[in-house]
């Protein structure tokens, strides 16, 4: 037997003023999608902004059904309509925000497995790396260069 160390490096922003100013009005499209996410069942809502090579920038919110496995995440909402929209077009940064309708959320929350399941697909495709920043309503920023800092074990068609 032997063991193996795996290793994330992340970044961690004292709050969304301390971003780089493209990345400051990246995630306040995040925010503005976090308001318009439907989310009647969890009061738990999330938006997602991506930033495109072509200077696009894409956004969506999470949006609840009543049976729940019907429903989308932010950031797959927007990944899916960028590919859709964009196709060939590599995405460059993800910002997320979520809050909660009952709780204070003052921590970065991270996508869920599924999203960054998805946001490897779309890494791999293009070849480079996405940066992503994700918060809470408010509070600290963390930014990992790649979506594999988040998921160091990416399952790929090379499985297949």
């Amino acid at each position: 037997m032997k063991k193996i160390k795996i290793e994330s490096f992340l970044e961690v922003y004292p709050s969304i003023k301390e971003l780089p100013e493209t990345i400051f009005s990246l995630m306040q499209s995040a925010i503005a999608a976090r308001d318009k996410a439907y989310a009647p069942y969890s009061d738990f809502t999330v938006g997602a902004a991506l930033l495109l090579d072509n200077g696009e920038v894409i956004a969506g919110s999470n949006q609840e059904n009543a049976s729940y496995p019907s429903g989308l995440c932010a950031e797959r909402t927007a990944i899916y309509y960028a590919g859709a929209t964009f196709p060939g077009v590599s995405i460059r940064s993800i910002a997320i925000s979520a809050k909660s309708r009952i709780k204070p959320t003052l921590t970065p929350i991270p996508p869920c497995g599924a999203c960054r399941q998805a946001i490897a697909e779309y890494e791999i495709k293009q070849g480079t790396p996405i940066a992503l920043y994700f918060m809470g309503e408010e509070g600290e920023v963390v930014k990992s260069d790649s979506l594999e800092n988040l998921l160091p074990l990416l399952f790929t068609s090379k499985y297949l």
